[in-house]
């Protein structure tokens, strides 16, 4: 399927006018990066996309509709997620992070969370304090890979068995997934059109939507960095007490960045504040933990009538895995990815990851996608709204996008074209710059990248 025909098709499941396909030019063709699947594709149709949707409110707000531009290469260099700090590129895997051998097969390991490493490392024996990475490959010799997999998932710990393609299809939470869309739009409550401000023609199309952004790790960052883009204001609201990844210097571009603890009441009251007046409300915790403070999509309806409320899993909200924690390798390896391009490699025993984290990406611009299309649904037919995507259902999609003949041959593109270098709170930032072109109003971060705690909790 060709990058124009799937963008063609996400844009028909979000029920959005045919007639503004018309505005989107996509140049290019997979494969951009050594891999065989269709990552370039994915990554260009859902950053079109998500620009498309976007342009598409701006035109519902009275403006032109205007040309959106994606070349596959750029769009898939941006999806790297690639970026220095002062001239230094960071190291974004902990060591003990990674796939190990078991006794009958392999399972990947996330320990980026010094929680999640300790834990992990414990559930085999070991003192983090002294552990070395030899210490945890030998200790998961003793282990059958589904047998770690599911003790470290009730440990609340992120580990994923290795599996090929035919291992995951067998298993129930895959039949889940293969029974749902790639994502959702619901609508949830009633609630009257909210009022946007008037937007001029040289405005970018989301100037004036407020977007709450409770998202740590990459795929939603990632999502509402680009509605920054388009003009969103975006408040970042992480919570003081949880950790983060080095990647929030990148995807912090564009966006305020509040602490907000809510389990204390100065807390609850601050968010309530900020809700009462967002537009968006974007959330990447797993399936009903907001829920338990008060914060599920029905709360926030009931606190704000049309909101548009867009929930990120890793595996969905169906099926015996829905409230498993999951990060992007750990999806790959799970569903059968890494085995597959091994196949495709030639070397079916050295298991092999995509060329970068393109469920993350993919899924950060399908929630700026579906937060756009709600959005338009809002302001045309009211209504509160609920947008749902998961890790795994846009890795099932990828799926569905076909094999890239002779992948592996190819080179990776240069990125010099690309760069661009900031001032930030973290110091110089020097990334790819956002790949979707609008002619009219062209994308861009009005806001340096700060870190957390940088902006009061209040728009």
């Amino acid at each position: 399927m060709s990058a124009t025909q799937t963008l063609a098709e996400l844009w028909r499941l979000a029920q959005l006018p045919e007639q503004a396909l018309d505005c989107a030019q996509l140049t290019g063709a997979d494969p951009v990066y050594p891999t065989s699947f269709a990552v370039g594709t994915a990554a260009q149709s859902t950053i079109a996309a998500a620009a498309l949707a976007a342009c598409e409110l701006g035109h519902l707000r009275g403006t032109p509709r205007q040309q959106v531009s994606v070349d596959m290469a750029h769009a898939a260099a941006e999806c790297r997620g690639w970026f220095t700090i002062d001239g230094r590129e960071p190291e974004l895997w902990d060591k003990f992070s990674g796939l190990y051998r078991t006794r009958d097969g392999g399972v990947r390991i996330h320990a980026n969370f010094a929680h999640h490493r300790d834990g992990a490392l414990r559930l085999l024996g070991l003192d983090p304090a002294v552990a070395e990475r030899k210490d945890a490959e030998q200790a998961l010799l003793n282990w059958d890979a589904l047998s770690f997999e599911q003790a470290a998932a009730d440990a609340g710990l992120v580990v994923a068995a290795l599996r090929s393609f035919a291992e995951w299809d067998a298993t129930e939470h895959a039949r889940a997934i293969a029974a749902q869309p790639l994502f959702t739009i619901a609508r949830i409550g009633d609630a009257p059109p909210l009022a946007l401000p008037p937007l001029r023609t040289d405005q970018r199309p989301l100037d004036g939507v407020r977007v709450l952004d409770l998202t740590r790790i990459l795929a939603g960052p990632v999502g509402g960095r680009a509605l920054a883009a388009y003009g969103a204001d975006v408040m970042l609201v992480n919570a003081p007490h949880l950790p983060n990844i080095e990647a929030i210097a990148d995807t912090s571009k564009g966006k305020r960045s509040a602490l907000v603890d809510l389990r204390a009441a100065e807390g609850r009251a601050a968010m309530d504040s900020l809700l009462s007046q967002a537009h968006v409300f974007l959330q990447g915790y797993r399936p009903l933990a907001l829920q338990r403070l008060g914060y599920g999509p029905q709360d926030a309806a009931a606190a704000r009538p049309g909101i548009v409320y867009v929930s990120l899993s890793a595996y969905g909200t169906q099926g015996p895995w829905s409230q498993r924690r999951g990060f992007d390798s750990l999806v790959q390896t799970s569903t059968g990815f890494n085995q597959a391009e091994a196949e495709a490699a030639g070397d079916p025993s050295r298991p092999k990851p995509l060329p970068m984290q393109i469920l993350d990406e993919a899924t950060g611009y399908l929630i700026a996608f579906g937060a756009a299309a709600a959005l338009a649904r809002q302001q045309q037919q009211g209504g509160s709204w609920h947008v749902q995507v998961s890790l795994a259902q846009t890795g099932h999609w990828l799926r569905r996008l076909g094999r890239v003949e002779n992948g592996f041959a190819v080179k990776p593109p240069a990125l010099e074209p690309w760069l661009e270098t900031s001032a930030s709170g973290f110091g110089e930032l020097c990334g790819v710059r956002h790949s979707a072109q609008l002619s009219r109003t062209p994308a861009a971060w009005a806001r340096p990248s700060v870190p957390p705690g940088s902006s009061p909790p209040q728009w």
